[in-house]
């Protein structure tokens, strides 16, 4: 009975032996994994390499569309409108028939401004025969006095004969000089009588009223059947030429010395940036001489071809004059987050975790930011998820920019 009980008691001690063992393995366990917590999981996150490129250097303005240049066309003559020869807002080419006035009444005054030229040709033609008959009497007359001077100085005929031959002579010679006078007259009845064809012609002329620029047309205002006056106040029709056309400008007087720099005889590269429409390219043509005191601003022009209808006259557009290049390094824009200590970027190291590195950045270009310090070429900036990073977090490269 003894021997039984010695033997239930060492039964006992085994177990709890082995019961001792295994809460101290499960103690063993808590405190390892207290002691060593689970690493974070990767941040996903887009990147893009910092690039070193030709950036160009810019000055952006506000700038207002203007046409080249701009006719209103009207009537130079009083009639009825008969035809229109062009659709409203479409366009037209230099010598283009625009409009015809009634040219009846002025076919009738050219018709009579020739039958009264005919009438004074006629009349010349009369004075100069005129002129030719005189001209003849008096040389008849001068050969007679000349023989009849020599008949009475050898005394063979009476003064009184030889005076009234000579009297005769002068009175033809005085005749001539007025149908000569007669003639200039006649000449000249001619001339005005053809500068009344000519003005007839003209102003019949002015009865088909053509397009004086290539353009681009408006509001037509007189329709067929309309009575229109000579010069009214009130154009026909506006023609604005687009092909070229100009954009109008003002920037700030601290990039005048810039400008003037750079400002060479080909002029210097201008975009006029439109809102869903993509850009034009032209040339700065003008630079006004004097700055306007009361903005600060210098005016500008510069003219684009516009072959492609981009810019239109009174429309609004970013104007951004290109000056010269240079090298530098650029980032996207949104890789660049501000700061306590100023801005800074999330730098990818080789073992994929990031490092807040401050910069200075400069100028932006196109969605694009300067990186003047702090930033080498070819080192990967962070440009989507930063909001979840802090210095040390590993990050997953999910979708990367290509680089620029």
């Amino acid at each position: 009975m003894r021997q039984k009980s010695v033997i239930t008691s060492r039964r006992r001690r085994a177990l709890a032996l082995v019961t001792l063992a295994l809460f101290a393995a499960g103690c063993s366990d808590r405190a390892t994994a207290q002691k060593a917590p689970a690493a974070p999981p990767a941040v996903p996150v887009a990147v893009a390499d910092a690039v070193e490129r030709m950036v160009p250097l810019t000055v952006s303005a506000v700038g207002n569309v203007q046409a080249y240049s701009t006719v209103a066309v009207k009537s130079q003559v009083a009639g009825e409108i008969r035809e229109v020869h062009f659709t409203e807002g479409r366009d037209v080419k230099r010598g283009d028939l625009l409009f015809t006035i009634d040219p009846r009444p002025f076919e009738t005054a050219l018709r009579q401004a020739e039958a009264a030229l005919g009438q004074r040709q006629a009349e010349v033609s009369q004075a100069r025969a005129t002129v030719a008959r005189d001209v003849a009497n008096h040389e008849w007359a001068m050969a007679q006095e000349k023989r009849y001077r020599e008949l009475l100085s050898q005394e063979l005929i009476a003064r009184e004969q030889y005076e009234q031959l000579r009297t005769n002579a002068n009175a033809l010679e005085a005749s001539v000089r007025a149908t000569r006078a007669a003639e200039d007259n006649a000449r000249a009845a001619v001339a005005a009588a053809q500068a009344a064809v000519d003005n007839a012609r003209l102003m019949l002329s002015y009865t088909k009223i053509h397009a004086p620029i290539d353009g681009r047309t408006g509001n037509v205002m007189g329709q067929r059947g309309n009575l229109v006056k000579a010069n009214d106040d009130t154009s026909l029709v506006v023609i604005a030429q687009i092909h070229p056309i100009y954009a109008t400008f003002g920037v700030p007087e601290q990039h005048l010395t810039a400008i003037k720099r750079y400002q060479t005889a080909d002029g210097l590269k201008v975009k006029a940036q439109v809102a869903d429409q993509g850009g034009a390219s032209g040339t700065l043509t003008f630079m006004n001489n004097t700055v306007d005191p009361t903005t600060g601003t210098i005016q500008m022009k510069a003219t684009f071809p516009n072959t492609q209808n981009i810019l239109w006259p009174g429309q609004f557009v970013e104007i951004t004059v290109t000056l010269s290049s240079e090298k530098a390094v650029v980032v996207p824009t949104q890789a660049i987050q501000p700061g306590q200590q100023g801005p800074y970027v999330f730098v990818v190291q080789p073992d994929m975790k990031v490092v807040a590195r401050k910069i200075e950045p400069g100028r932006r270009v196109e969605g694009e930011t300067l990186v003047t310090r702090g930033l080498a070429a070819g080192e990967r900036v962070v440009t989507d998820g930063q909001l979840r990073l802090v210095p040390g977090a590993k990050v997953d490269i999910k979708a990367p920019a290509k680089a620029s």
